[in-house]
């Protein structure tokens, strides 16, 4: 027997001869050997079955068909590959290690009420606050109880940064207060009351300033708009507090970084990636010995309010949780999902409970936060992030002045991507489930207290949700045409639209001619036909002649437009014009 170095005594003889030639071994057969072109040929034919693209189309079109362009103008592929990596140098990875920060928002409000709804929070697994507050608020009553050693609260006090945090340090007395505690000073305060919050806040060793991107964001802004806004916001309060005395190291410390996280979960993870890398870069340039390459940044993540709904608010919890996981997975180190019935009013105990459970069970449950950077490496992620920081930093250049962002610059750009926005919602090219797909006229909307958390906030649905909110009293005859089954498919297709725009129908059901259609008629002023092209053919004509006769105004075709008809719907049309003129030929 041998015994080579390191073998065990006794041991059996390697069996050398059953040992592969090193770098044989394959850990594929020959069926899973794919390549690029095998995609390409099975992803054309799929796009063929569906008329997207013709026989005599090159496989190598679906990257053109199935590449879609961000808000920002970045081109995103259907499918990452090495190549998109070539000559790009990955940057802003995720610190983070470990779980993350589950902090709760608590907007203005009785300070009664809002401490035992903080309590709870606390109770339930929350790990710090957010507070909305103002020189009036009486923070002995909204924090008693808390443990402001083991909790770190974050203030948010536009209106009186100063006297705010002032009572809130007077109130924590000699505490120790938790690491993460942020005196709350914004960006965009006065340069005497950045500079009186920070030197508190240098005082006690804690946070001082948060740069809120939300703010932006929920105005409209795109991703990059945000990031660029961010960065001009901050370059501004380094050169406040540097003019004041501090260090850039002093002044950098202090800051946290807040963005809105959306269920665009690859547009998300690759925001709050390409944040670091920004500002990693104005620290660098700034002259700062800290703050830049891989040591910690402070970002908070929040989920987007414009992304969320007031109609059929429970999908806002699907919403939420994509946002939240790609907050996790981008690496935030404060995350704050908000209730799914913030939109509606003050949240109750059942929202916000929902609202922090979903942060439990992405970490406790899915284990998201286990693994360090879990989109590094992704070739669509990197890609997206270098993309999205060039952008961002495009943005930055125009926003950038001594005295910080410019506000009318920002109006410009901002209002060209709301219009954008709003054509691909109104075309529902941007689809929103439950308010303009799959919306339910028959539900009831929980009841919430009104509260002022949503002023400022451009919801991406509002036009489609003041519609909602004025319904017409009459409703839309839809004059199915043929059996069943050759009308459900536009049948269902013109319901769910007149829905998006709160208009309920009477269906006529199955019919075999105009005389069945008009039997049911009941003397609604619009009518909608809803039937195959070869019934429209065949009878359609004859079918709306009747209606009119019967009283009908208006007449609608589901699919392609007729001369007989006064108006048409099919996929693709602008939904929100549509449902304007219908409903005026309903008054």
């Amino acid at each position: 027997m041998t015994t080579p170095e390191g073998a065990v005594e006794g041991g059996l003889d390697e069996p050398t001869g059953l040992e592969p030639e090193q770098g044989s071994l394959e850990l594929s057969g020959p069926d899973d050997d794919w390549q690029l072109s095998d995609w390409e040929s099975a992803t054309a034919a799929v796009l063929r079955k569906s008329r997207r693209m013709s026989d005599e189309d090159a496989d190598s079109l679906v990257w053109d068909k199935l590449t879609r362009t961000t808000l920002d103008d970045i081109p995103v592929a259907p499918l990452g590959t090495r190549s998109l990596l070539d000559d790009l140098v990955t940057a802003g990875r995720p610190a983070r290690s470990g779980d993350w920060d589950v902090r709760a928002h608590l907007a203005a409000g009785p300070e009664k009420l809002g401490n035992e709804a903080l309590l709870v929070d606390l109770d339930g697994g929350v790990t710090s606050v957010w507070l909305e507050a103002d020189a009036g608020t009486d923070l002995a009553v909204l924090l008693e109880g808390v443990l402001l050693d083991l909790a770190p609260v974050v203030l948010d006090a536009p209106s009186a940064p100063v006297a705010v945090a002032e009572a809130f340090l007077a109130h924590a007395g000699g505490t120790g207060l938790a690491a993460g505690t942020n005196l709350g000073a914004s960006a965009t305060a006065t340069d005497a009351d950045l500079v009186a919050v920070a030197r508190l806040a240098l005082e006690r060793g804690l946070l001082g300033v948060v740069v809120d991107g939300t703010r932006v964001h929920d105005r409209g802004a795109s991703d990059a708009q945000e990031l660029g806004w961010s960065m001009a916001a901050a370059a501004r309060v380094l050169r406040v507090l540097t003019a004041a005395g501090m260090s850039v190291d002093e002044a950098a410390g202090l800051v946290e970084l807040r963005y809105a996280v959306t269920d665009e979960q690859f547009a998300s993870i690759a925001k709050l990636r390409a944040a670091r890398r920004l500002w990693a870069r104005v620290l660098q340039l700034s002259g700062a010995t800290t703050g830049v390459g891989a040591e910690p940044q402070r970002v908070h993540a929040v989920t987007s309010r414009p992304m969320m709904s007031r109609y059929d608010p429970w999908v806002n919890m699907l919403r939420t949780t994509v946002a939240a996981f790609a907050a996790g997975v981008g690496g935030a180190d404060s995350v704050t999902v908000l209730p799914f019935d913030a939109p509606l009013g003050r949240p109750d105990v059942f929202g916000r409970r929902i609202a922090r459970n979903t942060s439990h069970l992405l970490i406790d449950e899915s284990h998201v936060a286990h693994v360090a950077d879990p989109a590094g490496g992704s070739y669509a992620v990197e890609k997206l992030t270098d993309d999205l920081a060039l952008a961002a930093w495009e943005v930055l250049g125009r926003l950038d002045t001594p005295e910080g962002p410019d506000e009318s610059a920002l109006e410009e750009m901002v209002a060209g991507v709301v219009a954008r926005r709003d054509q691909q919602v109104a075309t529902r090219e941007r689809p929103l489930t439950g308010l303009t797909e799959f919306p339910n006229l028959g539900e009831t909307l929980p009841e919430r207290e009104p509260y002022d958390g949503w002023q400022g906030v451009r919801s991406y649905g509002e036009a489609f949700e003041a519609l909602r909110d004025e319904p017409p009293a009459a409703p839309v005859f839809l004059a199915t045409l043929g059996p069943v089954a050759a009308h459900t498919a536009r049948a269902t297709f013109a319901t769910n639209l007149l829905a998006a725009g709160g208009v309920a129908v009477d269906v006529a059901g199955p019919t075999s001619g105009p005389d069945d259609v008009v039997a049911v008629h009941s003397g609604q002023r619009v009518v909608c036909l809803a039937g195959a092209d070869a019934t429209y053919d065949e009878w359609g004509q004859a079918a709306a002649e009747a209606l009119r006769a019967a009283g009908a105004t208006h007449v609608v075709v589901a699919g392609k437009a007729r001369e007989w008809s006064d108006d048409s719907c099919a996929t693709g049309l602008d939904a929100l014009a549509f449902l304007t003129r219908t409903r005026k030929a309903l008054q």
